[in-house]
């Protein structure tokens, strides 16, 4: 199990490294996150291979483990929709008990459906690499913990705790984390890991001995600042400093809006790994100054549409985004993005919110309470000419995710505006060419979108996710002390 100091400490990047490690070495390979806390989701079959949610986090772990994701590897996800409110999804469906359930009076109830798609992994798997969430010494939130020490006392899990050492105070950091657990839980802890670290390894010495004359646990592993290992962040927004195109000539800017509830962000990855492509969040209109038609301009997933929507205008980047619409600049709206392009948000059944769009494509959405969760294969139409008219014809794969359903605005197609249906149902065009809406996630990580968008002007192959997912391991490899790696997975005594 790894678990971390903090939130950000490494958790998910050290769990994706060994799930790949471990699967190289000839095993079968699982994930676990007992609670997942993210709005970047992904579509996995369920029980009765019904389609269901869990977080991106493990979905990529679980490719990285050479296995095929389901629910049973995140059991309880939950989507924040505002600051104080979050949508419950447990074993891959919402629940709207749950999710009107106070938080503490959900983990009793949900405990069994956790522990027992943990105990149906152990069965079916060589090893389970489980994350833990934010940090196991919360001491407030222990005596209801369902993701952290419960979990690995559950499954004597022998455990590293990770640090994030870039941020300072690594060491207080181990130990106070250390400290605060009880004795039972403290045994689990079989080494500490620094990650993020800059400079010269050895001079963290003589702290690594002093703290595991303290402890008892040895630090065995020290993990140097990365930031191009390509694998998708989490939560947070991607870094420039991890791009690789920041380093050489940049032909096309992929601008995102980053509003509060962004959801997905984990599909731009594959953009951050081509070079000459530049990603750029966006906050302000200030952002998009400067742009080129060529340019991209992004309004991604949305776990809060209509209130995104309101906090674009705002900020004044509706204008500015029809302003770069209107000089024939390249819009993509994806899901939620979709929704805000259109003419409308109707919301009879009060899930989302009502409003008006930005008016760039002619569509209406209705909220509806049944969600679309389901794998799309789909192949383009011919699209207008435009930045868009490369996919034309391009058969691609994706998911979606959403509970707004969209069509043509009927007043205006009696106007004669009509939006062009590229995607039956799924994604649309305005006329002049360069506004495209689709409600399907991946786009971007498809490798034929990728090619006919990319492909001509790339100058280097598309670095795949089964390459980051190695290159992980071999990090494992060298910075791990000898023997430590396989000592986690040899048979211990319940």
């Amino acid at each position: 199990m790894v678990l971390g100091t903090t939130s950000g400490a490494g958790k998910s990047w050290l769990t994706t490294a060994l799930c790949r490690y471990y699967a190289r070495q000839g095993l079968k390979v699982a994930p676990f996150k007992a609670q997942n806390m993210s709005n970047n989701a992904r579509v996995v079959p369920g029980p009765g291979n019904v389609m269901g949610e869990i977080g991106s986090a493990q979905y990529f772990q679980a490719l990285a483990a050479r296995a095929v994701p389901e629910v049973r590897m995140n059991p309880l996800l939950l989507k924040p929709e505002a600051d104080t409110h979050s949508q419950v999804v447990l074993m891959g469906q919402v629940s709207a008990e749950l999710t009107a359930m106070p938080w503490r009076g959900r983990s009793e109830k949900v405990w069994p459906q956790i522990a027992a798609a943990l105990d149906a992994l152990r069965f079916d798997n060589d090893v389970v690499v489980i994350e833990g969430a934010g940090s196991p010494a919360e001491i407030n939130l222990h005596a209801s913990d369902i993701v952290n020490m419960r979990v690995a006392r559950h499954a004597n899990a022998r455990c590293l705790l990770v640090t994030d050492i870039d941020r300072g105070g690594a060491f207080a950091h181990l130990y106070g984390t250390w400290a605060l657990l009880p004795e039972e839980e403290r045994a689990l802890i079989a080494g500490f890991v620094l990650n993020k670290f800059r400079g010269d390894a050895a001079l963290l010495a003589p702290a690594p001995q002093m703290l595991q004359d303290l402890t008892g646990v040895p630090t065995v592993a020290t993990i140097p600042m990365w930031w191009q290992h390509g694998l998708p962040e989490e939560d947070g927004v991607f870094d420039e400093r991890s791009s690789v195109a920041s380093a050489g000539v940049v032909h096309t800017t992929v601008a995102v809006i980053a509003y509060p509830r962004i959801s997905n962000l984990d599909e731009f990855q594959p953009l951050k790994n081509l070079p000459g492509v530049r990603l750029l969040w966006v906050r302000s209109p200030a952002n998009l100054a400067g742009l080129k038609p060529t340019d991209w301009v992004v309004l991604p997933g949305s776990k809060a549409t209509a209130s995104d929507l309101h906090w674009l205008r705002t900020q004044g980047l509706d204008g500015a985004i029809a302003a770069h619409a209107a000089q024939g600049g390249a819009v993509l709206g994806v899901c939620g993005g979709l929704q805000m392009l259109g003419e409308a948000l109707i919301d009879p059944e009060g899930i989302d919110g009502n409003g008006p769009g930005l008016g760039l494509l002619p569509l209406v959405t209705l909220f509806e309470p049944t969600k679309t969760v389901r794998h799309t294969p789909a192949r383009f139409a011919e699209l207008a000419a435009g930045p868009w008219q490369k996919l034309s014809g391009v058969q691609v794969s994706g998911y979606e995710i959403h509970h707004g359903q969209t069509a043509q605005h009927p007043a205006m197609a009696a106007k004669g505006d009509v939006a062009r249906e590229v995607l039956p149902g799924v994604a649309w065009q305005n006329t002049r060419g360069n506004v495209l809406g689709l409600y399907l996630h991946g786009l971007l990580e498809d490798p034929a979108a990728l090619q006919a968008l990319f492909g001509a002007t790339s100058g280097a192959p598309v670095r795949t996710l089964d390459n980051v997912f190695d290159g992980l391991a071999d990090a494992l490899e060298a910075h791990f002390a000898p023997g430590v790696l396989s000592s986690l997975i040899q048979p211990c005594q319940p």
